[in-house]
Order: structure tokens, then sequence, then C-alpha cells
């Protein structure tokens, strides 16, 4: 006789419910539809935004002789407003930047008497020494921000690729049921294809919280214009002012009577000593010379997730009050965490350097998704061999073209970067009617290190012998470990056939 055998327990019910094919289907169809119409805005805004991380360390890059303030008193802050505000004694508003750890500089942003908008350095003592160019970073800043378009247009297409974006995030992740458990699974050694779809999936996956961070705070940023005209329409009869009263704190009666200068350095004064442990970024004075006159001076709480809190200031040196982003409800919060988390201002430079890597995977997940569609094209009979090489021609450009702008920008601050971005950008993407794929890839890959060398050679050639912000050595050395990274990557690419 046989020993009787264990009753098997009856098997438990999954942990994720069985998605159906057809869902599944219909997930990576519109998984695909969404990368597809909207990939190469999706990879200019990522890559963009990967280098918008470090907009501060590459202002202090372009111009490194400006001085570096790790503090500064009232009294300076005063004297540089005064100082440029006699430039031009009716200018309608001033902007005074006052050092912080990620950019210590003391500067004034005002209009000229022709109306001509410039921005100065000034020294420990509040003294004028220079005028802010730094062309390049502001090119960098505004290709991520509103794609060189136009008003409104820019800001608006850039939110609606945020959107394009997370909804491809969400459609992706319900595409593949196994996305989680299968997240260190490669298939290396066979198919291509195979390969960068795992390494697609890995990635995505890898890196999600940040993914759906930076799309679901891009979208709303973006699209702040688009809800401000619609909050308007329904609740303010379409005055959009009455809008953005909602987050500009206590309102100061418009008075164009003259009246005697603000005192900038009382006001700022009044508002330190009562909040000691606080550090202020940015004065923004409006209407001065004027009864109306008044500041929004902005305090940032050290440890906080916020742009800050805004206190308003009248011409007497007066606190009326403040705008709620630290102290209101938390939606006020919320609104106020939206750009230090979108673009990683906080935290320092781990987080950025963080940011600035998990920018770059996202960039690549999105190249790697055309070029999947792509090879299945392929697989399945129905190639498409230009596109193949236009996408692999337009990925690579962005690096070369941002390394050439570098340079033809400290070489000759006259000429606009985003003309030599956009020669660059043509002139690269037209090797595809020349190469494979994988020597359009190699050549660029090749022409982008030396042109990230040649930026960090030429602005060191030029600041050579001066005092220099610290930072922008930083910055040259990280323009070298790129183009390294690079080489290596080529390094590690098996020899192209002959073009």
């Amino acid at each position: 006789m046989h020993a009787p055998q264990p009753k098997q327990k009856p098997a438990g019910k999954p942990i994720w419910p069985k998605v159906p094919a057809g869902f599944v289907r219909a997930m990576l169809a519109g998984h695909s539809a969404l990368g597809l119409a909207f990939a190469a805005l999706i990879y200019l805004v990522c890559f963009s935004g990967a280098v918008a991380v470090f907009t501060n360390e590459f202002n202090r890059w372009e111009q490194p002789t400006a001085p570096v303030l790790h503090g500064v008193t009232p009294a300076a802050v005063g004297a540089a407003f005064d100082e440029v505000l006699a430039k031009n004694p009716k200018a309608h508003d001033l902007f005074i930047r006052m050092p912080e750890p990620a950019l210590p500089r003391l500067s004034v942003h005002g209009d000229d008497a022709k109306g001509g908008e410039h921005t100065w350095f000034a020294d420990a003592s509040g003294r004028i020494v220079a005028e802010q160019r730094t062309p390049w970073s502001e090119f960098q800043a505004k290709m991520h921000t509103v794609l060189h378009l136009p008003g409104s247009w820019g800001f608006f297409l850039v939110g609606l690729t945020g959107v394009a974006l997370l909804s491809s995030l969400v459609s992706g992740v319900l595409s593949h049921p196994r996305v989680f458990k299968d997240a260190f699974a490669f298939r290396w050694g066979g198919s291509k294809r195979l390969q960068e779809a795992d390494l697609h999936n890995r990635i995505s996956v890898w890196g999600l919280p940040f993914h759906v961070v930076v799309s679901l705070t891009g979208a709303f940023l973006g699209l702040s214009v688009l809800i401000v005209g619609v909050l308007a329409m329904v609740v303010f009869d379409g005055n959009r002012d009455k809008v953005f009263a909602l987050f500009s704190g206590p309102a100061v009666a418009d008075d164009p009577r003259p009246a005697p200068v603000v005192d900038v350095a009382k006001g700022l004064s009044v508002l330190q000593a009562r909040h000691p442990q606080a550090g202020f970024n940015y004065i923004f004075v409006e209407h001065p010379g004027e009864t109306g006159q008044h500041m929004s001076i902005n305090r940032v709480t050290p440890g906080r997730l916020s742009r800050g809190e805004m206190f308003i200031v009248d011409g007497n040196a007066k606190v009326l009050g403040e705008a709620g982003f630290e102290s209101g409800n938390v939606g006020m919060a919320i609104y106020a965490s939206l750009t230090p988390l979108h673009f990683g201002w906080f935290g320092g430079w781990p987080v950025k350097v963080a940011y600035f890597l998990l920018g770059l995977g996202l960039t690549a997940v999105t190249a790697s998704g055309v070029a999947i569609w792509l090879a299945r094209r392929r697989d399945k009979g129905r190639p498409a061999p230009r596109w193949e090489r236009v996408w692999v021609a337009f990925c690579w450009s962005q690096p070369l073209a941002y390394g050439v702008s570098a340079i033809v920008a400290l070489l000759a601050q006259g000429v606009p970067p985003v003309a030599v971005w956009g020669a660059a950008t043509l002139l690269a993407s037209a090797s595809a009617v020349l190469w494979t794929p994988r020597v359009i890839s190699i050549r660029l890959r090749l022409a982008s290190a030396v042109s990230l060398v040649l930026a960090a050679l030429v602005h060191i050639a030029l600041n050579t012998g001066h005092v220099v912000d610290p930072v922008a050595w930083i910055m040259d050395a990280s323009l070298v470990l790129g183009a390294v990274a690079l080489a290596v990557s080529v390094k590690l690419t098996k020899a192209p056939a002959a073009a």
C-alpha cells in the first residue's frame, strides 16, 4: 500500500488580476500612437530639460568673472537698486536678485531710457560692475520652457507635450502587465529589437516616479496660461488680472502721483528682522517713484520644498501681508512646490545630478521607443529605412547642436544661439541622406564629443588669468566628462559597416 498523499492546497488568487488581451492591445496601440505623434517634441523637451537643471550653473559658467557673493547687506541691495534706477528714473519696475547658494550673485534687471532691457551685476557694496551677458544660458532655458516660440504658444505646446508624455507613461505601464515583475529581466544576445525593448521598459520602470513627477508638473506649468484663461472666463468675466491677484497677496492701489522712491534697504531690513533664519532671494519693485509703488519680497525657508513665501511691502516699508504660498492652504503649498520639484532645484548638487541622469534616461526612453516601433515594422516586412536614418540623425543632432551653439556664443555673442542651434540641427539631420543609421549614430556622437571638448577649451582660454567663479571650472570638467562618455559609447559599439 502506498502512503496517503497530503492534500494539495488550492492555489491562491494572483495579486494582479488577469488583464484581458484586448485591453493590452488597445493600450499598446494608444501608447505607440501617442509616442509617435509627439516623439520629436517629447525628445526635445526631455533633452533640453536635462540640461536646464543646471541653468544657474551655466549662468555662472558663461560669465564667470562676475562677483561671487555668499551674503549681502540690505544697504548694498538698496545701493544697487538706486544706481540702476538712475539709468532710467521712469522705469515701470525693477527686479533684484540676491545671492543664494545656487546663484551667489547680486543683480538688478530693468530697462534703460530707450526701453531696452538689461541685467546688471553688483559687488558686495552694491556698486554696479558689469552687465550680464549670458545668451547661451538664456537660449537653453527658453528651449525647454517655450521652445523659442512667440507669446504663450510655447508654454502651451510644452504643457501639451507634458500631457502626452504622462499619457504615454500610463499607457506604457498598462500595456505591459509584467512590466514590474520583469523589472530586472534582460534578453541579451538575441534579437536587437528585443534588447532595445527590454532596455526601454527597464529604464521606464526604474525611473517611473521621476518620469511621472516631471511630466505632471511640466504639464501643469506649461498649461498654466490656459488654466488662468479658463478660470478668468468662468469666474471673473474674462479678467485675467483678477486671477493673478489670487496669487499676488494684498493688493496695492495704482496711484501714479509722484512720491519719494521706496527705500528698498529699509523694507528688506524690516523683513530680515522678523525672519532672521530665512533667506531672501529676490525683490520685485513696481512703479518706483509713484504713490502706488510697492515691493514683492520673496523669502526662502530652509529645508522646505517651495519656491518661497512672498511678502508685499508698500512705499513706506510697511509690510502689508503675504501671498500665502507657505502660510496658505494645501493648494497654494502644492503650487509653490511645482517649479523646484520639476527642475530639481532643491537639495543641492546631488539632486541636480540625479535629475540630470534621470532626464537623460527619459530622453533615451523616447529615442528607443521610436526605434523599437521602426524595428517592428522592419520585422513585419514593412521597413521604413529613411525614417530610421532621420530619427537617429535627429536624436544625435542635439548634443552636437548644443555644443556648437555654446562655442559660437562664447566667441561671438552677437550671433543668436537659437539660430546656430537650428542650423546645426538641420546640418546634422541631413546626414540621414549620406550614411546608414549606425554610421550616423557613431559619427554624430564623435562630433558631439569634439564639440563639448572644444566648448570647454574655448571657455578656459577666454578666462585664463581672470578671477573666475570656481563652479565654471566644474562645468568645464563636466563637459569633458560628457565628451568622454560619448567616446566610450562609440568604443563599445561594434565597428560599423562601410558607409
